[in-house]
């Protein structure tokens, strides 16, 4: 596992904090310790891991001692947890986005009828 799939991987999980969480920071590292309370203990350590692989992995002899199956399973305990966040919050969005469409149909209906009653004489 060279350090270009290291950096994709930290990219990735940065992202994903940030979409799903509202982290802020500059790197992984800043936006774990941004939202590390909203995390889980072992996503917020997988996590940290990552960060820790992605320093390491650009000094070549630091870089042999890196645990390939451990970073693969830090990378997969953090995209579990964070790609399926944000499913209930666009389902809220779109069912807020239909509600609000048939209520402005309701109410637009509702005034033609009421102004044709009113000018008919009701």
């Amino acid at each position: 596992m060279g350090p270009e799939q290291i950096t994709q991987m930290t990219a990735q999980v940065s992202r994903l904090l940030a979409a799903r969480l509202g982290a802020k920071g500059a790197g992984l590292e800043a936006r774990v310790a941004h939202r590390a309370r909203a995390l889980p203990r072992k996503v917020r350590r997988a996590a940290l891991q990552l960060a820790k692989a992605e320093r390491l992995a650009h000094s070549p002899k630091q870089a042999r001692q890196l645990d390939a199956r451990a970073i693969q399973a830090a990378y997969a305990t953090c995209t579990h947890y964070l790609e399926p966040l944000g499913a209930g919050e666009r389902f809220r969005a779109a069912a807020l986005t239909f509600g609000s469409s048939v209520a402005f149909i309701v109410i637009v209906v509702g005034g033609v009828i009421f102004g044709a009653m009113w000018l008919s004489g009701w």
